[in-house]
Order: structure tokens, then C-alpha cells, then sequence
């Protein structure tokens, strides 16, 4: 059998490990289920085999499933098939009366966690980078190999919809607490031994829900208990979800049928809510994007070819403020040396005391060490000298939006570092070829656009300068996977692609209060769209003072290159509420919101007396459609221009930059499900009713011509 290997001691114990030699993690993909189903008739027809052990030959069991065969799948009964295959050979296994162990070395997730549910013992080895889990419903999709069925009868309806739904991942401790998993080993022989000692023990090993009067724990689907749970599910799922994800909607229906019936049925009743899922339009977008456009990128899609790849050993962080703090608390995290530079020795050590707050938070969660946090806080070193900046092969500026002070930071910092060194400015919005001018070697002058709070935020935007070379873009490249961050890059234009496209959705929900919609029908429309925030919690979030700046700061800049400055209708709010009312956002306790100290933030009443409301309100599909348009548009206009470079940068740069709806698989993915043409229809139509800013970028148009889609060459 492919990629599985066998072996029984004189107990009569068979260990079967498997072990695909041609990935780095084993999946359930191309000819797995076959070569299951060969090793299960095998063991269950063989007399003399006592026992099985299933394990693997790598630091992890098995991953998942192999997302990327999903795309050969092109009909229901294809989909309803292929998980059926290995249900019915899990089935043969944890029928035979003879016991199964799951020796799991690591990471399990999706089907991989499916096959030890369907054993009758699961061992973990001890390790914090084992995961345990079945995130499916991330992707669109929902556990196809009996996870919507195993799981509630081993734990409870209730916390088995709480880890599917939300597609948790757990550490060992916490899943064996739960009783998602029996036992924790120190170590692969710990693992083995504990697991033969099991199948002596247990020679006639069945699962609980094969045993005669076995009942769920808290009650199956009609228990009172558990009755008021599907009542009240569907609406809270929906408050969160506001309906963008049917595969939560699957999980929860997969849930409740099953319960009702013998595990037989309800496995077939999770095989047709599966095929649902798998041909969802959601799946699909997600698929393309945070599976394969994720995976391209991360191979280095975008990395210059030529370059050998290279670790970074020292960085030197200028700015000791939240960016800078945040900075290099994930560069230590990464294990290389960090200098943390600010103007006073307070500020710089303030700075690093960002690093001690969030490894004393990780400590209190059981996921880090007092050991573990002085190495790391070892690595950091505040200081006001540049002098300290010798010997560093990269300097990360986070200063201030102001001109002047980054060249400050420039000179200085280029007067000590070696020749060999490069320069990365964290401005998120000042073009870097234009802060490259004042450098001694614009070559080596990149742009390194990291996001807010940095230790949670996965993007950092490389942005080339006209004068950036290849070297320094492969350098910057492999630092940014270095930190287990996701690079993105972007050519050189104002506020880039992230900040310039993320601006347009905020600014269109503060144009709409200025039309007379109710701040809460916006709130509610962003909420509906499937972004993170609403637009207007979000501007309080990035400060109204802040947005003026970089207005103000754009304008001159246009006007100084002759360019005509078109003023957002979104600028006079605000200077309304900012600059007349003094609210300037969450920061200062009031902006669009009031956040009292003992209570939830609500909208400032005085809104709709600055900006009243309009008797007649818009449909809320419309709302919804112009925050949407909005950034699928400019982001198609950033493709147009080359200010991004390919389509996966650009769908997830939006997802992982600013949030864009999930669902949708980023901003250009939402065109190609939509079909350009019938965009280009929408747009025209919106552009009729709110202004020309609506009108569809002329790459779209093409698009639409030719029946094409935004895609990368292969």
C-alpha cells in the first residue's frame, strides 16, 4: 500500500504508520482512501491480528484532507462519494470488535482528526505545536469523515457545535480535558507503549455509540436541554455570521438530524450536507483564495527568482511606539536579535514592556513559560544610540507619518549600518520612492507595511520603491516569512494598495451619514457585508485626527505635483466631528461612538441632529452593495495601475489587510463570482444613484467583454 507500511509484534498488535513521502505532511488525498480501505479489509479479515495502532512517520498525524482535490469535484454524488469511501472503511474498523488506537505524533486536523474519532482510544503526544481540531467551516465547508456525528456522541451536542462551528483548534491538555482525546505520551515510545498497553487491556474494544442503551451526553436532538440550544443557535450563529456562511448552517442541521437517528444514517446525512457545502459558491471563493492563492504566495509566488534565500540575524526597530513595540516583539518571537531605538531610554523600555504584557497574557493561558519569555525579552534591546545599530541587516522605521522625521532616521540610521544592510519604512501611507530620495542608497530603501496590533495581524506589505532592487525584495521576503508573517507586494504609489483600498470603505460609510442615512442602517449594512467592523466603529478605531493628516497631507502632496485634488465627500464629517465636536475616536473616549467607562459603546447620540435622517432610506442592498463595490473596484484599479502585482496579492492582502468579506475570497474573487459583466451592470447602476466613484474600473469593462476573470498566469 502507498505511503503506509505495516508491521505486528508477537502480541499480534499491528502498528501501521503512515507516511507520504512526497509532502511534508500526511493528507488524505489522491489514493489514501483506497489504500485505507485495503489495510482496514485486511486487518478485520486477518485472525491472528489482535489489535491495530494507526500513527504516523512525521512530527504530525494527518492535516486534513487535501483541499486542492476538492477542485476536480464537479458534481453533488462525485462529492457525496468521496467521503462516503472513507466512512466506510472507518466504519469496518471501529466494527470489528477488535480495538484501534490512534497513536497521534502532532497536529490533527479535519479528516485526520475524523480517523482518530473513529478509533476507540486517541493517545497525543505532549507538544504546544500539536493542534487538534476540525476547522472546515473556515473554508466553507463542514467535517465530511463523521465529524458532525462522532463528536456530539463523544462529547455532547453543545460543545461539539461551539469547536465546529468556530472551528477551534485545541492543545493536547485541553482536548483530553473535554474528552476529545484519553490519554497524553511524553514522547513516540511513551506514545507506542501506551498504546499496546491499551489493546491488551481492552481485547474487545467498541465504540460507546455501538453499545446496546447508548445515550448522548446532555441528551440527543429532542431532550428539553438540548432543544433549547437548536432554538437559540441559529440566532446567535446568525448575529455573528449574519448568514455569509451557510456551511454554519450545514454543521448545526448535520448536528441535529444525526442525533436523532443510529450513527449509520446520521454518517449519510453528513455525506449530503457535505456535497452541499462543497459546491457552495462561499467554499469555492474561499478555497481559491485561503488555500490556494495563500499557498502560492507563501512558496514565494511574488519573490524575485535568482536570490538564495536568507535569514535575518539582527533588526533594528526605530520607534519604540505601538508599531514599533509590536514589531519587535514578532522578530524576538522569530528567535533573531532585536534593537529598539526611541528618542528618551523610558520610551525605547516602554517599548519592549509591550512584549512583557503579552507573554505574561500568553504564561496565564498556559501557552508560553517564564523561561520562554526571558529568552525572548533577552533578544530585545532598548536604547537611544544609533550607534547600536552596527551590526544589523535590517532597520524597521515606525515612526511618525512626518517627513521629516523619517529622513532624520534615515541619515542617522545609514551613517552606521553596513553597506550590505537594508532600510524599511513602516509608513502606511507616504510613497517610499519618495522617502528613498533622502537615502545614500535608494536600492536598499523598501517599504515594510506591517498591521495593527502587529502580533495578530498575519500581513506585512512590501512596497518596491522605483529604485528598490530584486536582492532587497527577496531579503525583505524572506524576513517576512521569517517571522511567520504573510508578504504581499505592492509598487510604490500613494497610500499603496492596502491603505488606499481600505480607506474607500470606511470613507463611503461616513459619506453615507452625510446623504442622511441612519448611522446605525450603515453600521448594520457593514455587519451584513460581512466585514469585521462596521465603518464607522472602525474610523474611531484608526482615529478621526489621523485620517485628516494623511487627507490633508495627500492633498498637498497632489497639489505640489499639479494634480487636481478631489475632496471625499466623507472629509467634511470629519472635520464635523473631529475638529467642531472634539471627537476624535476611541483614543479620547468619543467619536462616532460614546464609550463610557461601565458600559457598552454605543452610537453618539448627536448624530443624526449634525447629520439628519432622511424620511426616505435607501434598501439595505444597496448600503451593502456600495461598501462592497467600493473596494472591489479601487482594488481592480490597483491591478489596472500595477500597483499590486497579482491576483492572489490583491485578494489576500484584502482579506488578511483589512478584512474584506471572507466569504467572498477577497475583492477581485468577489468579481469573478459575480461575473464581471453583471458588475460592470451593478456598478453603473450605483454609480447612477451615489456618484461617479461607482463607476466600474475600465479593466473590469474589459473583463466583461471577453467573458474573462481575473486570474494569475500559471
Amino acid at each position: 500500500m502507498a505511503n503506509f507500511s505495516a508491521e505486528r509484534d508477537s502480541d499480534g498488535i499491528v502498528t501501521v504508520t503512515i507516511n507520504q513521502s512526497d509532502r511534508k505532511m500526511n493528507v488524505i488525498g489522491d489514493g489514501f482512501n483506497q489504500s485505507f480501505a485495503k489495510l482496514t479489509d485486511g486487518f478485520v479479515n486477518d485472525d491472528k491480528a489482535t489489535g491495530l495502532i494507526l500513527t504516523s512517520g512525521k512530527e504530525t498525524f494527518i492535516v486534513g484532507a487535501d483541499i486542492d482535490a476538492l477542485g476536480d469535484i464537479n458534481t453533488y454524488e462525485q462529492a457525496f462519494e468521496l467521503v462516503e469511501d472513507l466512512k466506510g472503511s472507518l466504519r469496518k474498523l471501529e466494527t470489528a470488535g477488535k480495538p484501534v488506537v490512534a497513536a497521534i505524533t502532532g497536529t490533527a486536523l479535519g479528516g485526520g482528526l475524523e480517523i482518530a474519532l473513529a478509533c476507540h482510544h486517541r493517545i497525543v503526544i505532549d507538544s504546544p505545536k500539536t493542534k487538534l481540531g476540525l476547522p472546515e467551516v473556515k473554508l466553507g465547508l463542514l467535517p465530511g469523515g463523521g465529524g458532525t456525528q462522532r463528536l456530539p456522541r463523544l462529547l455532547g451536542i453543545q460543545k461539539a457545535l461551539e469547536l465546529m462551528t468556530q472551528g477551534k483548534e485545541l492543545r493536547p491538555d485541553a482536548a483530553k480535558a473535554i474528552g476529545m482525546i484519553d490519554d497524553i505520551a511524553s514522547d513516540k515510545e511513551d506514545l507506542l507503549a501506551k498504546a499496546k498497553a491499551w489493546i491488551k487491556t481492552n481485547p474487545k474494544a467498541q465504540q460507546p455509540w455501538d453499545k446496546k442503551g447508548f445515550k448522548i451526553l446532555g441528551g440527543d436532538s429532542k431532550h428539553p436541554k438540548v432543544v433549547q440550544i437548536f432554538s437559540i443557535a441559529p440566532a446567535m450563529a446568525n448575529q455573528k455570521s449574519h448568514g455569509n456562511y451557510p456551511a454554519i448552517t450545514h454543521i448545526m442541521s448535520c448536528v441535529y438530524e444525526g442525533c436523532l437517528v443510529d450513527i449509520d444514517t446520521g454518517l449519510q446525512i453528513e455525506s449530503r450536507y457535505f456535497a452541499t457545502c462543497a459546491l457552495s459558491q462561499e467554499a469555492n471563493n474561499m478555497i481559491n483564495t485561503l488555500w490556494k492563492q495563500l499557498n502560492k504566495i507563501k512558496k514565494g509566488q511574488s519573490r524575485p527568482e535568482g536570490f538564495a534565500r536568507k535569514q535575518v540575524h539582527k533588526v533594528a526597530v526605530l520607534g519604540a511606539g505601538m508599531m514599533g513595540a509590536g514589531i519587535a516583539y514578532v522578530t524576538a518571537k522569530a528567535g533573531i536579535e532585536v534593537v529598539l531605538l526611541d528618542r528618551d531610554i523610558e520610551s525605547a523600555k516602554k517599548g519592549k514592556g509591550y512584549s512583557v504584557k503579552l507573554l505574561d497574557k500568553a504564561i496565564s493561558r498556559g501557552h508560553s513559560t517564564v523561561e520562554k519569555k526571558q529568552t525572548l525579552l533577552d533578544l530585545i534591546k532598548p536604547t537611544i544610540s544609533y550607534d547600536d545599530l552596527k551590526d544589523c541587516d535590517l532597520v524597521i522605521e515606525a515612526v511618525f507619518e512626518d517627513r521629516e522625521i523619517k529622513a532624520d532616521c534615515t541619515h542617522q540610521s545609514e551613517a552606521v549600518i553596513p553597506e550590505s544592510a537594508i532600510y524599511a519604512s513602516n509608513t502606511s501611507t507616504l510613497p517610499i520612492t519618495s522617502l528613498a530620495t533622502v537615502s545614500t542608497r535608494p536600492n536598499q530603501f523598501i517599504g515594510l507595511h506591517f498591521f495593527s496590533p502587529v502580533d495578530k495581524m498575519p500581513l506585512v506589505e512590501i512596497i518596491m520603491g522605483k529604485q528598490t532592487d530584486d536582492e532587497t525584495l527577496a531579503k525583505a521576503f524572506d524576513y517576512v516569512l521569517q517571522i511567520n508573517k504573510t508578504p504581499i507586494v505592492v509598487n510604490d504609489s500613494r497610500g499603496f494598495y492596502t491603505s488606499r483600498v481600505f480607506a474607500t470603505y470606511v470613507s463611503e460609510g461616513i459619506a453615507m451619514l452625510a446623504e442622511g442615512i441612519h448611522p446605525r442602517s450603515i453600521e448594520v449594512a457593514g455587519l451584513k457585508a460581512g466585514m469585521p467592523m462596521p465603518p464607522l466603529a472602525l474610523q474611531d478605531e484608526v482615529s478621526l485626527s489621523l485620517v485628516r493628516h494623511i487627507t490633508e497631507q495627500n492633498n498637498r502632496d497632489m497639489q505640489a505635483e499639479g494634480k487636481p485634488v478631489i475632496v471625499h465627500p466623507s472629509y467634511e464629517v470629519l472635520k464635523v466631528v473631529g475638529e467642531e465636536h472634539g471627537r476624535e475616536g476611541k483614543k479620547m473616549g468619543k467619536g462616532f461612538y460614546d464609550y463610557p467607562e461601565n458600559g457598552e459603546k454605543h452610537l453618539w447620540a448627536q448624530l443624526t441632529n449634525l447629520f439628519p435622517t432622511k424620511d426616505k432610506q435607501p434598501p439595505q442592498q444597496d448600503l451593502i452593495d456600495r461598501l462592497l463595490f467600493i473596494q472591489a473596484n479601487e482594488s481592480a484599479k490597483c491591478y489596472e495601475e500595477n500597483v499590486v502585482r497579482s491576483v492572489s496579492d490583491t485578494n489576500i492582502g484584502s482579506i488578511f489587510g483589512w478584512g474584506f468579506a471572507p466569504q467572498h475570497g477577497g475583492t477581485l474573487q468577489f468579481i469573478n463570482a459575480m461575473g464581471a459583466d453583471k458588475f460592470v451592470e451593478r456598478s453603473r447602476v450605483l454609480a447612477k444613484k451615489y456618484g461617479e466613484r461607482f463607476e466600474p474600473a475600465s479593466i473590469i469593462i474589459e473583463k466583461a467583454e471577453k467573458g474573462e476573470v481575473f486570474v494569475d498566469d500559471e
